[in-house]
């Protein structure tokens, strides 16, 4: 079946991310985009909120639920919470939104909150009074008798494991054991619910992808690189500063990895290693950073390079080049060549990694889903999940339009640098055609280079 691009979505495609395409070298725009402000953002959200609701009866039948009720805590939130109920700030102890299969009813929506609110209200039906959680629960149940009541809980993944092991037990004391037998497992629902895009998500994602690249290029230029006196935790704290003034966050900490010639590359967890704080960045020097930005609910992922020139240089050494073009020959085997919606994820693994062999490339893939969180659900291009049984990722197939960071590297001995083994780093967020893989941004064509 075919799944082009809507003719709206595809319009936005081209007038916010340049059309995406792999081989085009742009000069990317360092002036930062506009963003919302908070109070649009959620109304926004709020929008896509109900057409997101509307394709969620679908999802629970094909995955035989029959409820689903997501808990929430008081400062421990289920990270589920801001996408399927308005995106505010919840403080009501313990918190039930239940989606119920209503049959010819269509889908039943209950908030059951310490407090009804009008923004709940819009969404969710929501007793008046405080207080009585538990007997409207119980009277639910007794109107809608499920057969499987999908929870949090037994799931590979954080995010669909957020169930609390005291909100478990209230549920049992509120509906009794009996209901306990049909409590199951929501983690199919709640993967295909998160990395399941709408059109109108694309714009804003693609903003956000931009402004990624405007804060790493700043950190990974002479205005945050002084060579000899720059250490990696002066770049971490620019970045944070620089998250600071457009007033948005990071959900991971700003990652830096230095490789010099002569250097030796340690290795945690096979992958090059973090260097110290206390690295200085010096002439020479290859510099990578792994980074990301949250806002509108969502998660970028983003991997550059850049060279420190040497005095005298006006570019980075041809062996340096050529490696970073061993890295474009495996983002296009992936992106284009291998990639298709429906196809499993370890079959595209599989087609890229061989690409790279008959190529000679040292590769490494470990691409995964991206959206509502940077290490986001859905089937994910890794060679840990290729290693893995039937029930991984391997033999999931990648979802149309879905998003994935496109994350991978090359190791290629460079001969300027004696022969030393260099790793090359890329990671790019990219949505999904009918033809492969598009990035968000052009893709780094050359090394960024820092006078």
């Amino acid at each position: 079946m075919k799944t082009a691009l809507p003719p709206l979505l595809l319009a936005l495609v081209v007038a916010t991310a340049g059309g995406g395409s792999t081989a085009t070298s742009v000069e990317a725009d360092l002036d930062a985009p506009r963003l919302l402000p908070w109070s649009e953002q959620m109304a926004l959200r709020e929008r896509w909120l109900e057409k997101r609701h509307r394709m969620l009866l679908g999802m629970m039948r094909r995955h035989e639920l029959d409820w689903w009720i997501v808990v929430t805590e008081e400062f421990h939130e289920d990270p589920v919470v801001p996408f399927v109920a308005p995106p505010r700030p919840y403080a009501g102890n313990r918190d039930w939104f239940v989606f119920v299969d209503g049959g010819s009813r269509g889908l039943r929506r209950v908030a059951l909150t310490g407090y009804a609110e009008e923004s709940l209200t819009a969404f969710f039906e929501s007793p008046a009074e405080p207080g009585g959680a538990a007997a409207a629960l119980r009277d639910l149940y007794a109107a809608n008798p499920p057969r499987r009541i999908g929870l949090a809980f037994a799931g590979r993944r954080g995010v669909v494991r957020g169930l609390t092991h005291d909100g478990y037990l209230e549920l049992v004391r509120v509906l009794g054991p009996e209901a306990e037998s049909r409590f199951a497992s929501a983690e199919d629902l709640i993967e295909e619910y998160l990395d399941t895009r709408i059109p109108e998500e694309l714009p804003h994602y693609t903003t956000l992808v931009h402004l990624t690249e405007v804060l790493a290029r700043r950190a990974l230029s002479n205005e945050a690189i002084t060579p000899g006196l720059t250490t990696v935790g002066d770049l971490r704290r620019f970045l944070y500063d620089a998250l600071w003034e457009h007033g948005v966050t990071t959900w991971f900490q700003p990652d830096l990895r230095v490789q010099r010639r002569g250097g030796e590359n340690a290795s945690s967890r096979g992958f090059l290693a973090v260097s110290p704080e206390s690295t200085v960045v010096g002439r020479g020097d290859l510099v990578h950073l792994d980074f990301g930005v949250s806002y509108m609910g969502f998660d970028s992922d983003w991997q550059k390079m850049a060279y420190v020139l040497r005095q005298g240089e006006s570019s980075a050494p041809a062996g340096l080049s050529r490696a970073l073009g061993e890295t474009h020959v495996l983002q296009d085997a992936l992106m284009l060549r291998a990639a298709r919606p429906g196809r499993d994820a370890g079959e595209v693994y599989a087609a890229a990694m061989a690409e790279a062999e008959k190529e000679g490339i040292d590769a490494r893939i470990y691409s995964h889903p991206l959206g509502h969180h940077g290490h986001g659900l859905g089937p994910s291009i890794d060679f840990r999940s290729a290693r893995r049984g039937p029930a991984s990722a391997r033999t999931r197939p990648l979802r149309p339009h879905s998003w994935m960071s496109i994350e991978l590297g090359t190791v290629t001995a460079v001969p300027e640098w004696g022969g030393q083994a260099v790793h090359v780093m890329q990671e790019d967020p990219a949505y999904l055609t009918d033809e492969g893989y598009r990035f968000f941004r052009p893709r780094q064509e050359s090394f960024y280079l820092i006078r």
